[in-house]
């Protein structure tokens, strides 16, 4: 069952119709395709005509969504014999950070990226993908692996922020997150980072300091949340919607910018109501920037990743 947001509720009370309708004729002889078609054409285009028009406000709603895909449904779904790493070799295991061997089609990788969980009790066993130092550093490690074993690396980033609580600073939380930037830049194997929901502050660089840096369609990339933006400057989190809006926020702005390099559409409506549909696109796009790295030496990779950061700042 679809969970509405608040913009969808033209949609949901369409489809609640269409529902309603179906229900109604459950059993009685009464032909109602052609309503029935009419409804789902309609409200078919209305669904694609609102997320065609979405706010970036409206964007960081739906990156948001719960049932939205996360880690380990993209995982399941792109890459073959994942074999899940753990631990920092220093601390402990991060259950926000997971990563591991995999393959993507024929091609072996090391695949890294935040897991927010999709229930309660999941969401507080990954700590609503909020990154603590050790799972940084289980991400150093796993990057360190791939370098020496030659494997190209792909991230999926999806949090809000690193965790900000105490423990976490005592453990080295800002020192573990730059060290994770520094061997994203350092890699000698090709790199590819996703956004595929939420990619806050330094909690998202630290796994998205690529070569080639993607984005799903409705995702969104910031150094603080609109909400957290909106705190600062006006003083009160109600402001988020024009915080967002001045942030520069979504795969289209940050395209435009030159923060990203591609943007990779979603199933219409969110890849929240379409997993397999989501995982398709995404798959097609990062084996074809896999394939246009192949061959690359460690120089040529290290320089490409040097140069797209550059540029940026010059803009």
């Amino acid at each position: 069952m679809v969970s509405y947001l608040e913009f969808e509720k033209p949609v949901a009370a369409l489809e609640s119709r269409i529902a309603d309708l179906r229900a109604a004729a459950a059993g009685d002889e009464v032909d109602i395709g052609n309503e029935l078609a009419r409804l789902e054409a309609k409200s078919a285009d209305l669904l694609a005509s609102t997320y065609a028009a979405l706010t970036p406000w409206q964007k960081t709603q739906v990156a948001r969504h719960p049932a939205r895909p996360h880690f380990r449904d993209y995982v399941e779904r792109i890459f073959a014999d994942f074999t899940p790493l753990g631990g920092d070799r220093l601390y402990g295991d991060d259950e926000a950070i997971q990563g591991g061997f995999a393959r993507l089609g024929d091609r072996r990788v090391m695949v890294i990226g935040h897991e927010k969980g999709n229930d309660t009790e999941s969401r507080l066993k990954h700590n609503f993908g909020m990154g603590k130092p050790e799972g940084y550093r289980k991400a150093i490690r796993l990057m360190d692996l791939a370098g020496r074993f030659d494997l190209p690396v792909v991230t999926l980033v999806d949090t809000s922020g690193a965790f900000p609580g105490v423990e976490a600073e005592e453990r080295g939380q800002a020192e573990a997150i730059a060290r994770a930037t520094e061997a994203c830049l350092a890699l000698p194997t090709p790199m590819v980072a996703v956004i595929v929901g939420e990619g806050g502050s330094g909690g998202a660089v630290a796994l998205a300091s690529a070569e080639r840096v993607l984005m799903l369609e409705h995702a969104v990339y910031s150094v603080i949340s609109p909400e957290g933006c909106a705190s600062i400057l006006w003083r009160t989190a109600e402001k988020a919607p024009d915080a967002a809006e001045a942030m520069k926020m979504t795969a289209q702005d940050l395209k435009s910018l030159g923060v990203i390099d591609r943007i990779v559409r979603e199933p219409v409506g969110g890849a929240h109501r379409d997993h397999a549909g989501a995982a398709e696109y995404l798959s097609r796009a990062i084996s074809e920037e896999l394939d246009g790295l192949a061959g690359k030496d460690p120089a040529e990779i290290r320089r490409l990743r040097e140069e797209r950061f550059l540029q940026i700042d010059a803009r």
